[in-house]
């Protein structure tokens, strides 16, 4: 951690000791970079997002590399991974005929499961979409295969039509028109991507708040009955992350399928 967080860790700061609580807050979600090129600098977060996708990539490749009718372990874990995104996300929205989106998905799923799950990992320590400048290109690539998908099945003009309902009043399409184009290509974007961010920045504040707190209150007096609260409290968040970053990436998974159904069929 950055900033006051790691003052405190280095120091002997507790309740009773004259200092005051250091909160967490936005300080601790930057990184002094390791290396700057020009205005580029090469932070923690940079490093994290390269780990998990070569994470990702090393486990697939290791796995089937040379597969084999009877599966090894590395083997095994690696269809169990597919097949779960198949049946779980991917057949539900888009059907067996979309199984040639499946590799995009797996993909997907398991970055930002890695990203997200760095949080709880020693030395590790940082969920790196909660840095919302990682989420964006994820928001971008997904659109913009929604629209690219969109156009090619449907044309143009067809594509546009599934945006507005049918059926209705024609004034009321002065407001109704707007209204679904700013849902189309503004509130689903951004929630998509605000959804993912807000949940990993508030889980990793929290962690960092009752972890510090811990340590902050951790003294032989009745400080220590308040520092194991906040320790189970501490706990409890960990339990509740591990829980958190599996759902966000499958939320945002599921949803791309869900974008990528309604670009192929908009009877979906």
């Amino acid at each position: 951690m950055t900033g006051d967080v790691g003052v405190l860790a280095s120091g002997g700061c507790h309740i009773f000791s004259g200092c005051g609580f250091p909160a967490p807050g936005l300080q601790d979600f930057n990184w002094k970079p390791f290396f700057s090129i020009g205005s580029f600098h090469f932070t923690k977060p940079i490093l994290l997002a390269i780990v998990a996708a070569l994470v990702v990539m090393v486990f697939f490749w290791a796995a089937f590399r040379k597969p084999k009718l009877i599966p090894g372990r590395m083997q095994s874990l690696g269809e169990i991974a597919i097949l779960a995104v198949r049946d779980q996300i991917l057949r539900p929205s888009l059907g067996r005929k979309g199984d040639s989106y499946l590799p995009f998905l797996v993909s997907l799923f398991f970055f930002i499961y890695i990203m997200n799950i760095m949080e709880l990992i020693p030395v590790l320590q940082f969920p790196v979409p909660s840095r919302v400048g990682f989420v964006w290109p994820l928001v971008f690539i997904v659109y913009f295969l929604y629209m690219y998908l969109g156009f090619r099945h449907q044309g143009l003009w067809g594509y546009f039509k599934t945006m507005i309902p049918a059926g209705v009043p024609w004034p009321i399409y002065i407001i109704l028109v707007p209204v679904e184009l700013l849902r189309f290509f503004v509130f689903q974007p951004f929630t998509l991507g605000v959804r993912l961010f807000g949940n990993m920045f508030a889980g990793h504040l929290l962690l960092t708040i009752f972890t510090i707190a811990t340590w902050y209150l951790l003294s032989l007096s009745v400080g220590l009955a308040y520092a194991a609260g906040s320790f189970l409290l501490a706990i409890f968040v960990f339990l509740l992350e591990t829980l958190v970053t599996l759902l966000q990436a499958f939320i945002f998974t599921t949803l791309t399928a869900t974008y990528i159904a309604s670009s192929v069929e908009p009877a979906h």
